[in-house]
């Protein structure tokens, strides 16, 4: 990212006066920007012979020129590209064939740059790279100053496509901080950043994703790095599809934003076994995460991998690449964690500064939650509120919050967690007007747990989070849109919050002005109300300025405030439903099934064996099934009723006795240990008894997590359908009647993919428990017979610190109901399969498949300001549902008129909205004449359907 354009110069006189002194990590010997010319694969020929390397230096020496001003990379042609194809002709003349004829006449250079600006915008730029190179010469040597501020992007990794053989021009970056903030290319930068978790969307998802982030103002991307998806089994490495973390940065890099990348390798996250390789488990002499050799060497060679696989791809910052801050270890230092490692957890925590500083010296490192950081890891504060009290353990550290919870996971059996954005604004508004800098949102998209992958155990296999964009990729409101409002004005006053010096003035009672100013500096302002009931009024230079509880106002120029964290402007959306219109509703599929064959599975396999010791599930199954059968037989002389009791650790446990189910249990409260009794009868002679341990998720957290016992006993590993993967098996399965309520059996459908580009889910309700696939792509666990807890929904306050129980839906409804069907899964115009394991027992016939969109908009605003209203996905607004000025009674979705209802509003709303995609109104003191008892200003308050 480059700062703008009135950003102070590092040279000028006001930054010695405040910095404290700074960390340069870059080597010596790279100057503050390094540019370089490389070839690519080569293309297609192109009708414009390719530039000669002197074209390509007067466009680096163009791109050099000191005195240019600089753009911020937001605005930055080449990272705002759509994937469509060129207007049609009607739609007016050709912009690349305009620009083509001015290159080659002798036209004004301006006419050359207007037409480069404008076309730099449209689809398919790319190809007509060839072309913008010539234009990039033309400029070049007409010594267009605007053209720098079109093309240098931010000293980074500035990707100039230009020639048949696809040479581009990469300027590298440095990257160093003070204790006030990072200082990239010399300048002290706000960082807002946003995790997205690769293999929790698909790589087809990723640029949608990483372009919304963008819109929403995000600097960058950040991401763990997810080793047990890579290295499965030990020295195997998995690199393809969702697990494509190249593939991924690049894509972050293509939209001209940084990434922050946290390689852990534990990385926690809610996944199963904290996102190690559980194969860890069995090394001998193996204990992770402290001073063990056998663990820093297989941290250290899967660590080095991916740093050397970066760096090959020149990814780093200081290559060109988007790369502006590392991550070792994780959460080490959270409650009493290390405290449990004793001095081996301080030592290792020393050695893993020192590897990883010894593999990058130029971009810094991070440790988040870690106090006892050594130099010069700079250690981070995570967690849902209290980072803007947080201070560095180094003067020369900047104060960064690396995970800011946006929401919470959600654990079967449980409600569905949402953190409001009121409090979630008012918490990153107190920590910039506490000196923080950079800021991360975990997550900003959540996404879902495909295959086994969840952890905890029993994390649901959505992964939402109650994030900016939710599970499938849609923007969420008013979440997205007030935290966008948030950065945008933050960002107004970066220079200040960087460069200023700052005066707090604290009025009791939880008021706060805080004001950042310096000379030649905009001052700017906070005003904060921490009191959680509280309203106020503050007066600042004869100005007063309302402040709702829990609250904090943005005033960029100490004089007009332009954000408060508790007035939300931004539409509210309500996601709907909808049924597929390809016409495969529930009724239509067409089941077949086959049973699991328990007796197969109970005798093992390959992979089974035979001991007379209980085994720990782990050591037993290495995480390559769920299930561990545990078999014995029982001789008694005649027939008996007895009690068959088993002590478990095991999440689910089933019992078989003679092949016949005769119980299940599963744990509950949080509590993973349980003992099974039930009644059973013996026949004379010897007796099977089978016992079917299932998890739900490998523990992911906690000092020693990774020894914490699972299940009951070793025997033969999985089931007979996971060896024989039936989800790809298309020999013969049986039709007609279809069994229901069955435990252990499969079942198999087609159908088609439903219509349009909006999300696809599958609702499971009416199942039991197990997993689903579509095409032989996992969609995960589900469970949607296991109910939410009825209590613990009631009305949300955004106001005070929050809690994870503070703000719950959807109790005593299905934990999950619709699991997410990524379109890259499906086929267009041919049958789809969808195949489910059945563990529990339960019924396909209500099983069908539906789309994600917005139902239901609505949106407020006052005098000067703007309503807006949007849909998504390509709807249209069908409908004017209601509309009022004055404050109406109830919500989105539920309103009812207020003071004044009035058809003035209606008509206007109508008039400007119906039939279109998005609309704005601008609110003025001649509209809402109709009402008139209610004093000005007036509000409009408007409810729209979106079909």
């Amino acid at each position: 990212m480059t700062p703008h354009s009135d950003l102070v110069d590092p040279s000028s006189s006001i930054e010695p006066s405040l910095s404290t002194p700074h960390r340069h990590v870059r080597s010596p010997a790279l100057s503050s920007q390094t540019c370089a010319v490389r070839p690519l694969k080569p293309q297609k020929p192109n009708p414009l012979p390719s530039p000669s390397p002197a074209t390509m230096a007067a466009a680096v020496a163009a791109i050099r020129r000191p005195s240019a001003r600089l753009s911020s990379i937001l605005r930055s042609p080449f990272s705002t590209l759509a994937p469509h194809s060129e207007p049609p002709a009607s739609a007016g003349p050709n912009p690349f064939s305009a620009l083509r004829s001015a290159i080659h006449s002798e036209s004004d250079p301006n006419r050359v740059a207007e037409l480069f600006q404008s076309s730099a915008h449209l689809p398919r730029f790319h190809a007509h790279r060839n072309l913008f190179a010539f234009a990039v010469q033309k400029l070049a040597r007409a010594r267009r100053p605007d053209l720098v501020d079109i093309m240098e992007i931010s000293k980074c990794c500035l990707l100039l496509l230009v020639s048949s053989s696809l040479y581009y021009i990469v300027c590298s970056s440095t990257v160093s901080h003070d204790g006030r903030a990072l200082v990239i290319d010399g300048q002290r930068r706000v960082i807002f950043s946003g995790s997205i978790h690769y293999p929790r969307s698909t790589p087809e998802m990723w640029p949608d994703l990483i372009r919304k982030s963008k819109e929403g103002g995000l600097d960058a991307i950040e991401t763990y790095v997810f080793w047990y998806g890579h290295e499965p089994r030990r020295r195997e490495y998995n690199f393809e599809g969702n697990y494509d973390l190249i593939r991924f940065l690049k894509e972050v890099q293509n939209a001209g934003l940084y990434a922050i990348l946290r390689i852990g390798p534990y990385v926690c996250a809610e996944w199963n076994y904290g996102g190690l390789p559980v194969w860890l488990y069995n090394i001998p002499g193996m204990q992770t995460r402290t001073d063990n050799q056998p663990w820093k060497d297989e941290m250290q060679n899967f660590t080095t991998l991916i740093v050397d696989k970066v760096k090959e791809e020149r990814l780093l910052a200081t290559q060109g690449g988007p790369i502006i801050l590392f991550q070792i270890e994780n959460e080490y230092g959270n409650g009493d964690i290390e405290i449990h490692y004793g001095e081996a957890g301080h030592r290792y925590i020393n050695w893993c500064a020192n590897m990883a500083e010894s593999l990058v010296s130029d971009v810094p490192w991070i440790m988040c939650q870690q106090s006892d950081a050594p130099q010069p890891m700079i250690n981070t504060c995570n967690g849902f509120s209290g980072c803007d009290a947080f201070t560095p353990n180094n003067g020369n550290s900047p104060k960064i919050w690396t995970e800011n919870w946006t929401g919470w996971p959600k654990n079967w059996g449980y409600p569905d967690p949402h953190r409001p954005v009121e409090e979630v604004a008012f918490q990153v508004a107190r920590f910039f007007q506490s000196n923080g800098t950079v800021q991360n949102y975990y997550m900003y998209h959540g996404g879902t747990n495909f295959g086994r992958t969840s952890g905890g155990p029993y994390i649901v296999t959505s992964y939402d989070y109650d994030a900016p964009l939710d599970e499938y990729g849609n923007i969420r409101q008013p979440k997205w849109g007030h935290l966008k409002e948030l950065h945008a004005s933050v960002k107004l006053m970066e220079k200040a919050l960087t460069y200023g010096e700052v005066d707090e003035d604290h009025l009791g009672n939880g008021l706060t002005i805080t004001k950042f100013s310096g000379e030649g500096i905009v001052p700017g302002c906070f005003l904060s109300n921490q009191n959680s009931t509280v309203d106020a009024t503050i007066s600042l230079q004869g100005t007063k300025y309302f402040l709702p509880a829990w609250s904090v106002s943005i005033l960029p120029d100490c004089k007009k405030e332009v954000y408060n964290t508790a007035k939300v402007k931004t539409q509210t959306s309500i996601m709907v439903k909808k049924k597929d219109d390809a016409g495969d509703q529930s009724k239509d599929l067409r089941w077949s099934w086959k049973p699991e064959r328990l007796h197969d599975s109970a005798k093992g396999f390959g992979s089974s064996f035979t001991v007379n010791k209980l085994l720990e599930q782990k050591t037993a199954t290495v995480d390559a099934s769920d299930y561990l059968w545990y078999t014995t037989n029982v001789e008694v002389s005649k027939k008996e009723s007895i009690t068959l009791s088993v002590n478990t650790t095991g999440h689910i446990l089933y019992a078989f006795v003679n092949g016949r189910l005769v119980g299940s249990e599963y744990a509950t409260g949080g509590t993973y240990n349980f003992t099974f009794e039930r009644k059973v009868t013996f026949k004379p002679g010897k007796n099977q008894i089978s016992l079917l341990s299932a998890t739900v998720g490998l523990k992911n957290y906690g000092a020693f997590y990774d020894n914490v016992p699972v299940g009951i006993a070793g025997g033969p590993i999985g089931l007979d359908g996971e060896v024989r993967k039936l989800q790809l098996d298309e020999e013969r399965w049986y039709s007609g009647v279809i069994p229901t309520k069955r435990p252990f059996t499969w079942y198999k459908t087609t159908f088609q993919a439903p219509l349009g580009s909006e999300p696809v889910v599958v609702d499971l309700l009416g199942l039991g428990k197990g997993e689903a696939w579509v095409n032989g792509n996992s969609l995960g666990r589900f469970w949607p017979n296991f109910t939410a807890n009825p209590d613990g929904c009631k009305k949300c306050d955004y106001r005070g610190n929050f809690r994870v129980d503070k703000c719950q839906t959807a109790c005593g409804e299905a934990s999950q109901r619709w699991y997410h069907v990524p379109r890259s899964f499906l086929k267009r115009g041919e049958p789809n399969t969808l195949t489910l394991f059945e563990e529990a027992g339960g019924d396909p016939n209500q099983v069908n498949f539906q789309t994600v969109t917005v139902g239901t908009a609505c949106a407020s605003a006052g005098e000067g300001d703007v309503l807006s209203l949007s849909c998504q996905g390509g709807r249209t607004i069908s409908s004017v549902d209601f509309a009022t000025f004055g404050e109406p009674d109830g919500t989105c979705g539920a309103y009812v008129s207020g003071v004044c209802g009035s058809d003035e509003a209606v008509a206007i709303s109508k008039d400007a909205c119906l039939g279109r995609e998005s609309c704005s109104i601008k609110i003025s003191d001649k509209i809402g004449t109709s009402c008139a008892k209610l004093t000005s200003p007036r509000n409009l308050v408007v409810q729209v359907t979106c079909s």
